[in-house]
């Protein structure tokens, strides 16, 4: 019995040291680069890119008031990926929330706007849900958002 349970702990201990599971990886910032700058040349699009990696096109500027990373705001938006493929999308009248309670490329891409003002943003992973999957988005995913600043509340 003693060298059954011997041999049942090596295997164990043998089996658990030489797994074959990959690491998951947690990088994707090469990829996400060159997703954006593919589409942005693919779609002849003139964005700008923040010192994070953000990319952020205006459409229109708008006027008024214009919001900071804390400011509680209404925007109506699509979410999509580089393939075209929407995953979200607000209402026509927007969503309100506050910019501290979303993905970090929000939270730096809407204070680029003014109340009115409307343009795209594309968030590389890093800036939006990270390396792992994340209430239906793929882990690594670029997320590209067309948004329309409707008011800073």
């Amino acid at each position: 019995m003693k060298y059954i349970v011997t041999s049942l702990l090596a295997l164990t201990l043998f089996i658990s040291c030489n797994s074959n599971d990959e690491p998951k990886k947690t990088d994707y910032t090469v990829e996400n680069e060159k997703e954006i700058v593919d589409y942005i040349t693919k779609n002849k699009l003139t964005a700008k890119r923040t010192d994070s990696g953000l990319y952020y096109i205006i459409n229109e500027p708008g006027e008024g008031a214009q919001p900071t990373a804390n400011s509680n705001v209404t925007v109506a938006y699509k979410g999509y990926y580089s393939n075209g493929t929407i995953f979200d999308q607000s209402k026509a009248e927007g969503v309100s929330f506050g910019l501290n309670q979303v993905i970090q490329g929000w939270r730096e891409g809407i204070p680029y706007f003014k109340t009115g003002g409307s343009g795209s943003l594309l968030v590389p992973s890093h800036l939006g849900y990270g390396p792992f999957d994340d209430r239906g988005i793929p882990g690594g995913s670029v997320l590209i958002f067309d948004v329309k600043l409707i008011s800073v509340n």
